[in-house]
């Protein structure tokens, strides 16, 4: 058994909710465990099973939007983590980022030892470099670190993404299920539909018989608003992260984009209809662990070029996508056995 661990992993909220396996398999071998995350990814990391305490920093080589690097800030967090007295660290990272700037600063907080998935050469920053072949989902990729350091002896096997229950109680603005979950919105343009077509599928989902929840953070409003005229229940801006969860966890289905709440979805069990623009591998980020259906035209121009804003007149890898479509998946998907059932069972045995 370690004593303390800490767990970084400086993105948004989908980024730490699919480190939440790896967190398992590391709270499970140590006495304690600190995750450092990003502003971003604050909220999710509150809702990891298996995280003792969070810390926070905005890494300027992770976030677009962010204050200048200066020596003050690093020292800051260098302050922090000498604080902790951690025994270990493990630094999660994207497969297009390099852990090596925060294993420099961890080092400087005289963390002993560090490991992390790392292409570069790494020196003296870390204790493990760790390769994986091939492309695996995101949360299989974070796990095998963790496995890797030791931590979890058959971790690998358990994959699936958690969250810590119970959750809020929101049935004073869900009302009584069933429901469908459409959440039109993205972390970036290039992965949403037009307010258009988002709208044009809440009305196909209205017209199939379906109750049709749409939610958004409050500063989605507007395209909340926008998209359930086409008949939907507008929830924008009156759920924080837990509640969020609690929505997608009462729902049958959930239409998402590639962003957060699809793996906030998974979390919970629910099945998702991803609308996944190929700006980044669908193989690595596409909601893990769940019944999923796919749509989107994944050979588009587009494909692997991480863009923010879409470089293809018209958007068509996701408003060419069929409103007939989503309501076959989300059909398919909602005559299924309830893998939430099944997750309940295991943690009742």
């Amino acid at each position: 058994m370690i004593g303390h661990t800490l767990v970084a992993r400086l993105d948004s909220v989908g980024d730490v909710l699919l480190a939440g396996p790896a967190v398992r398999a590391v709270a499970g071998d140590s006495n304690r465990v600190t995750m450092l995350v990003g502003p971003r990814g604050r909220t999710a990391a509150d809702l990891l099973p298996g995280v003792d305490e969070v810390i926070e920093w905005q890494a300027p080589w992770v976030d677009f939007d962010h204050p200048p690097l200066t020596a003050d800030a690093v020292h800051q967090l260098v302050k922090q983590v000498e604080a902790l007295d951690a025994d270990r660290a493990l630094v999660l990272t994207s497969f297009h980022q390099s852990p090596l700037p925060l294993a420099l600063i961890l080092r400087m907080a005289a963390v002993p030892w560090i490991g992390a998935i790392s292409v570069d050469y790494p020196g003296a920053l870390l204790d493990l470099r760790h390769h994986v072949d091939g492309d695996p989902p995101e949360a299989v990729r974070g796990l095998s670190l963790a496995a890797a350091a030791g931590y979890g002896e058959l971790s690998i096997v358990d994959s699936a993404l958690a969250v810590k229950r119970p959750l809020p109680d929101v049935r004073s603005i869900t009302g009584e299920s069933p429901y469908v979950v459409v959440h039109p919105g993205a972390a970036v343009p290039a992965r949403q539909l037009s307010p258009a077509r988002s709208r044009a599928v809440v009305a196909a989902l209205v017209s199939a018989g379906h109750r049709v929840l749409v939610t958004g953070a409050p500063e989605e409003a507007e395209l909340t608003r926008a998209t359930a005229i086409g008949g939907g229940i507008d929830l924008g801006g009156r759920t924080g992260l837990a509640e969020l969860a609690s929505v997608l966890d009462g729902a049958e289905v959930a239409v998402v984009p590639n962003t957060g709440p699809a793996h906030l979805a998974a979390a919970v069990g629910t099945p998702v209809v991803s609308l996944f623009a190929p700006v980044v591998p669908v193989s690595r980020w596409a909601p893990h662990g769940v019944p999923c259906v796919v749509l989107g035209a994944q050979d588009s121009p587009c494909a692997g070029t991480r863009a923010r804003t879409c470089p293809v007149p018209g958007h068509p890898c996701l408003d060419d996508i069929a409103t007939d479509d989503v309501v076959s998946a989300v059909a398919h998907l909602s005559s299924r056995p309830s893998i939430r059932d099944e997750r309940e069972e295991m943690r009742d045995e």
